[in-house]
């Protein structure tokens, strides 16, 4: 009597780690994805900042916030204005979206085609941040899960 596996149950084996493998995989790259989100979210509030210093200042938001919260196309700026601006120092690039005072829209927008830090999405998802500068309420929305 000889002891040891058939061919069929080491297939079937086989066939559960791959699908093991798969699954994980799936979630890991998700789980990634999630935390890139965390870029975005700290440059998001950060701009929240620097918008609420600019409102509390002027009392309106006008055309020169922009240039306050430092977004353009310069190196030495947060990567904004348009998907252009994506650059190797971020996965996101920046836009304000809205301004009716005292309200503000701030969204980031995920590089994708080879643009920004490598790994680029193959999709822009986003992630948006609505702030009542006046009362203080924020809100959060988006559809890429960050």
């Amino acid at each position: 009597m000889k002891k040891g596996f058939t061919l069929i149950e080491l297939v079937v084996v086989l066939i559960i780690v791959a699908i093991l493998g798969t699954l994980g995989l799936t979630n890991f790259s998700r789980m990634i994805e999630k935390s890139r989100g965390a870029e975005a979210k700290t440059v998001l509030g950060t701009l929240r900042k620097l918008a609420a210093a600019y409102y509390m200042e002027k009392g309106t938001i006008g055309a020169g916030m922009q240039d306050q919260l430092t977004l353009g196309t310069s190196s030495d700026q947060t990567p904004g204005v348009t998907a252009a601006a994506c650059r190797s120092s971020h996965y996101f690039w920046y836009a304000i979206t809205s301004s009716t005072p005292p309200i503000i829209g701030l969204t980031a927008t995920r590089c994708i085609a080879g643009t920004g830090k490598s790994p680029s999405a193959a999709t822009a998802f986003t992630l948006i941040l609505s702030s009542d500068l006046l009362a203080g309420n924020d809100t959060w929305s988006g559809n890429g899960g960050y």
